[in-house]
């Protein structure tokens, strides 16, 4: 029996990659340090980045890419990072370093997403999050937000919505919600989803203690291909998917299911989807210098330019 300094723990998310600890007086730890980077002007690139708040529970950081023409307007990328909902953030190293390389490779403006997490913060909070967010960057239209780059710099006309793993299903479940919202005035060229996370027909162990209120499997934020085809062709209000999966990923057969299921559903849009061999999940993130991670980059910058 634990005695009260030492108490007893109940559960781990997840033994193999450790996120947090339950305890079985309910109190929960984080089993991974949170590290951040501040905003910086890379030297390398040229890209500068800011952090910005986004009412009333968020923030976000900006990249700018280098450019001659200081009243350019790039194509805007709203990007939602992974991390199973519960770790990693924009102000990390990783995904610092990424959006920098994206945002220099493809010239584009970018807005990285932050959202509250669990277990602290059970979903849907992570969506109500982005969804804010999406509305914050959608006040700029007019160009009289509160961001001066995004007044000055983003093309309202060429908007994407990307993420990986866990945000690749916030970021469709975004495009999602803008289709039943008459006063969202983004409108999206495209939908990239990197390595997605999507619950198939059985239970998840972590979605089952971190979204209670959710219906699992037949929940359509999580499982997209339980909705009505014709209510996820309405959805899908953007013009382009590219899906992307590698072929070690655990989640590799949810990526291509999406696909699939897009693609057969009628929706009037055109998707893709490309498969990276012999990678595991957002391998690009872990070893961005690999020869398979330029080509990725390759695409994905074509991608937000097609």
């Amino acid at each position: 029996m634990a005695s009260s300094g030492n108490p007893e723990i109940a559960r781990v998310f997840f033994p193999a990659y450790p996120m947090f600890q339950l305890y079985k007086d309910g109190r929960a730890e984080r089993l991974r340090q949170i590290v951040t980077v501040p905003p910086s002007d890379d030297p390398k690139t040229g890209v500068r980045s800011k952090d910005a708040p986004v009412p009333p529970l968020s923030s976000a950081r900006i990249f700018l890419p280098k450019t001659s023409d200081p009243t350019a307007k790039l194509p805007l990328l709203i990007y939602i990072h992974g991390g199973a909902f519960c770790i990693e953030s924009p102000f990390s190293p990783t995904y610092h370093n990424y959006l920098t390389s994206l945002v220099a490779k493809a010239n584009v403006i970018a807005v990285s997403v932050q959202y509250r997490k669990a277990p602290e913060h059970n979903l849907p909070a992570a969506y109500d999050d982005a969804w804010d967010a999406i509305n914050w960057i959608a006040s700029h239209i007019e160009r009289n937000g509160p961001e001066p780059w995004l007044n000055e710099n983003a093309d309202f006309d060429k908007v994407f919505l990307a993420g990986d793993s866990a945000g690749a299903n916030i970021a469709h479940n975004m495009i999602m919600k803008s289709a039943g919202d008459d006063q969202i005035r983004l409108k999206f060229s495209g939908l990239l989803l990197m390595n997605p996370f999507f619950m198939n027909d059985e239970p998840d162990e972590l979605i089952s203690f971190i979204f209670p209120s959710s219906k699992g499997p037949n929940d359509p934020r999580l499982n997209p291909a339980c909705i009505a085809i014709k209510e996820l062709a309405a959805g899908l209000v953007c013009k382009r998917i590219l899906v992307c999966v590698a072929e070690k990923d655990f989640l590799r057969e949810r990526g291509v299911s999406y696909y699939e299921t897009v693609k057969n559903c009628g929706w009037n849009g055109v998707i893709e989807m490309v498969e990276i061999e012999g990678e595991e999940h957002v391998f690009y993130l872990f070893k961005p210098d690999c020869e398979k991670a330029g080509e990725l980059m390759d695409r994905v910058s074509s991608f937000l330019h097609l």
